[in-house]
């Protein structure tokens, strides 16, 4: 399990406190009011800084600085504030602004019928959901149902959500330490980037992780369901080719279930609907979230195989927002422009430009480790070097570049990770490349 806060950049860091020391009175008061009124938590308390605009590809601070926002919390595939989408809810405001959930509502019907069409077979069938970790709860319920067994494997240093049953089958200590008995029979194996670690420093090393992973479905006898992350979206490690369809096998051959948590990964950020569509394998059930609600409301879904609806007797979900109209219809404008706009096409393009561009880089800097990507998401490795820790080097280049004007991610402690909109022109995304570079150079001093 990993052992630190690998899902995010550490707000704990020096280097924060320095950087909200140079905020202007205003913007540090704002910040002290936050850290009095919120509870703190890791990776939040104390906030960088105070938002009052957010549109394209851009956030606006209260002291009028614009910044690149290459983070977005995986949401903003469309932009911030992308028009269709803001037209749609207000549309429906007017029109209907809550179902409660003893009845339906046209749009939830239109959206989860969407979802269903976008779907390969056999998936089809869909619950609605507020967030993406109450879509991997229902996930966890069903498999139990539908199985008769109650273990799952998943994976370390994988995350599925902060609610303590996301967190069971999730692995970051930072989520899990001191949180008590977790679910029982939460089983966890190594993830595909760290096959090497474990199973052998070749090429074969993730076959042999597969292998492993039947050999547990096989001796425990009774797994409901295999859950992870198709790609690993916090250090963007995507799996050898082949590997998740002989898991898939496994799956079947022991009556396991395979569940993907696509909840960052989907909606055209990696250059196709669903990730696992590159990956050659069609999981059971996938859960969606983060970017379904246009980057404006928070939307989740679960979408499984049709013969899975076996829990009518049963409340798998039964939220008050189950079918929300107002989310509904942010999802339907965003799988509209996703349609229409050829968002899939214009992640693979920004990745091969991206990637160019990147590469270059690293030709430059001994300090980068690696360089990767999946479409239009990115991964730049820092590793130790010159006497520097690749931690204390990741978390200087992330402050360098918030300087210059570009927000991004830091993931597994050395990891800068660029999710830059789907929607950002050629010109803004060079800009923002240029100021990477800048950071890189800045972070020498």
């Amino acid at each position: 399990m990993s052992g630190g806060a690998s899902e995010g950049d550490v707000n704990t860091s020096p280097l924060r406190a320095r950087w909200i020391e140079g905020l202007d009175a205003d913007t540090r008061a704002v910040l002290d009011a936050d850290a009095e009124v919120f509870l703190h938590q890791s990776l939040s308390s104390p906030c960088l800084d105070v938002v009052t605009g957010a549109e394209g590809a851009f956030l606006t601070t209260r002291s009028g600085r614009r910044i690149f926002d290459f983070h977005g919390n995986s949401v903003h595939q469309l932009g911030h504030g992308h028009p269709a989408v803001v037209a749609a809810i207000k549309a429906q405001l007017d029109r209907l602004p809550f179902c409660p959930r003893r009845f339906t509502c046209e749009e939830a019907v239109a959206f989860a019928q969407k979802l269903g069409d976008l779907a390969p077979e056999p998936l089809g069938k869909v619950l609605l959901a507020p967030s993406g970790s109450a879509a991997i709860g229902m996930a966890l319920k069903l498999a139990r149902i539908a199985t008769g067994r109650h273990k799952t494997i998943s994976m370390w240093d994988a995350f599925h959500g902060a609610n303590l049953d996301a967190i069971s089958v999730g692995g970051e200590a930072l989520f899990r330490k001191g949180a008590g008995p977790l679910l029982p029979g939460a089983e966890h194996v190594p993830p595909p980037g760290l096959a090497r670690r474990f199973f052998g420093d070749d090429d074969r090393a993730a076959d042999r992780l597969a292998d492993y992973i039947d050999y547990v479905l096989e001796v425990q006898g009774d797994v409901a369901a295999v859950i992870a992350e198709p790609v690993r979206w916090t250090t963007v490690e995507p799996p050898p080719p082949g590997f998740w369809a002989k898991v898939k096998q496994a799956c079947v051959r022991h009556g396991a279930l395979l569940v993907f948590d696509e909840i960052p990964s989907a909606l055209a950020r990696c250059g196709s609907v669903y990730v696992f569509e590159q990956m050659g394998c069609t999981p059971d059930m996938v859960a969606l979230g983060k970017g379904l609600g246009g980057g404006v409301l928070p939307q989740a879904a679960l979408v499984v195989r049709r013969d899975l609806d076996v829990a009518g007797h049963l409340a798998l979900g039964h939220y008050t927002h189950e079918k929300s109209p107002l989310g509904s219809a942010a999802g339907l404008a965003t799988l509209a422009v996703i349609e229409s706009e050829g968002l899939c096409a214009r992640a693979r393009a920004l990745g091969e430009t991206g990637r160019r561009r990147l590469d270059a880089i690293a030709a430059r800097r001994p300090e980068i480790a690696a360089v990767r990507h999946i479409g239009a998401f990115f991964g730049v490795e820092v590793k130790d070097h010159a006497g520097r820790p690749a931690a204390a080097r990741a978390d200087r280049i992330l402050y360098e570049a918030l300087a210059l004007g570009l927000s991004f991610k830091v993931g597994g402690g050395k990891v800068l990770t660029l999710c830059p909109p789907l929607t950002i022109t050629d010109a803004e995304f060079d800009r923002a490349l240029d100021i990477l570079d800048a950071a890189f150079a800045a972070a020498d001093a």
